[in-house]
């Protein structure tokens, strides 16, 4: 069975049972897909006793401005990188257009903006990120594991990441509640 392999600009929730703690309740926003293998960046978990003050004082740039907003746990690849998600309205060093939908940035550049008060209007900032090899992900889609839904802005910047998760599932119609944590065979 042949999936499609775009499914840049949308959102990747993991389904109960996928059988790897790291990704259980797991929302990816995903940022590269396509034949050669997919990027994507955890937004449905924070990490504990992390946030972007800290962050910030950690690469020597002053708060300013910038909320002290949670650090969220992009995904297992990287994780001192970072990952800024944001909307459309900025634009700086090595910014990546996502579908239209949301930008990713990963330079220090946006950082400081944010801290200026001259950043992006909305964003989501992540250590690390999800990665797949060629033909990786489309195994897995084919496989019980993961559900994508549309990318859709406010689950990305006006939904709490606790509730990204419940959110994603119902915005698609679907009640987690149901789900079966492993998939029958015929």
């Amino acid at each position: 069975m042949q999936i499609s392999p775009f499914l840049t600009g949308q959102f990747l929730l993991a389904m109960p049972g996928i059988g790897d703690p790291r990704f259980e309740r797991a929302v990816i926003a995903m940022c590269a897909h396509d034949a050669n293998g997919a990027v994507g960046v955890g937004v449905g978990a924070v990490i504990g006793g992390l946030g972007f003050h800290d962050l910030l004082a950690q690469l020597e740039i002053e708060p300013g401005e910038a909320p002290n907003a949670p650090v969220h746990f992009g995904g297992p690849c990287e994780t001192r990188r970072g990952f800024l998600l944001h909307s459309l309205d900025w634009g700086g060093q090595d910014t990546i257009d996502v579908a239209g939908r949301w930008v990713m940035s990963t330079t220090l550049d946006v950082l400081r903006a944010i801290a200026e008060g001259k950043g992006p209007s909305r964003w989501v900032l992540a250590l690390g990120y999800a990665g797949w090899g060629e033909g990786q992900l489309d195994a897995e889609l084919s496989q019980h594991g993961w559900f994508n839904v549309a990318g859709d802005e406010a689950l990305l910047f006006d939904t709490a990441p606790a509730d990204r998760w419940n959110a994603g599932f119902a915005g698609a119609g679907v009640d987690p509640r149901l789900l079966a944590s492993s998939a029958g065979t015929a």
